[in-house]
């Protein structure tokens, strides 16, 4: 692997990791985005490594709990859009493909949090309560995964632009 999807990797998985430890609001953490991004952009054989490492990372620093194969699911899945984009990479389709990731991840880690955490009665009721408890989350979480997905699309976007211009401008020197 090329040396610059190395450092790339790493700057992703610190921004993920560090995202994720320093105070912020609920929910709001680049780590979905870099998800999102990594397996866009990256090589796809490395692609997903950066988000497995930063959630691995962050979750044994956090600490680990009782919904965490919800959450490492839910994140794999967040991140199979990434995959599904990388051919063709609008506006439309990575807002699209960030929200359709926040809904994914939304549903599948509540009904983990409501089939393991006893908080909730174990029935359409208690399940529907759960759900409407997480909203304010929901809402969190997909404003931050849409900002931090169109912070690192338009950035690599631009690196991209930059680049061949640079290359541009070399072949006519």
């Amino acid at each position: 692997m090329d040396r610059k999807w190395i450092l790339g990797g790493i700057g992703l998985i610190a921004i993920a990791v560090i995202g994720r430890l320093i105070p912020h609001a609920s929910n709001i953490t680049p780590l979905y985005a870099v998800a999102l991004f990594a397996c866009a952009v990256f090589p796809k054989r490395w692609a997903i490594v950066v988000p497995v490492v930063a959630m691995i990372a962050s979750d044994l620093m956090i600490g680990m709990h009782a919904t965490v194969m919800f959450t490492w699911t839910g994140m794999l899945a967040f991140a199979a859009f990434g995959y599904g984009i990388r051919e063709s990479r609008t506006t439309t389709k990575i807002v699209g493909s960030a929200l359709a990731g926040s809904i994914v991840f939304f549903i599948w880690t509540n009904f983990g949090h409501w089939l393991t955490m006893g908080m909730y009665p174990m029935n359409g009721a208690g399940l529907a309560a759960c759900y409407t408890a997480a909203l304010p989350f929901f809402r969190n979480s997909t404003l931050g995964n849409l900002a931090f997905s169109g912070a690192l699309f338009a950035a690599y976007e631009w690196y991209r632009v930059r680049k061949a211009a640079k290359v541009a401008q070399a072949v006519t020197a």
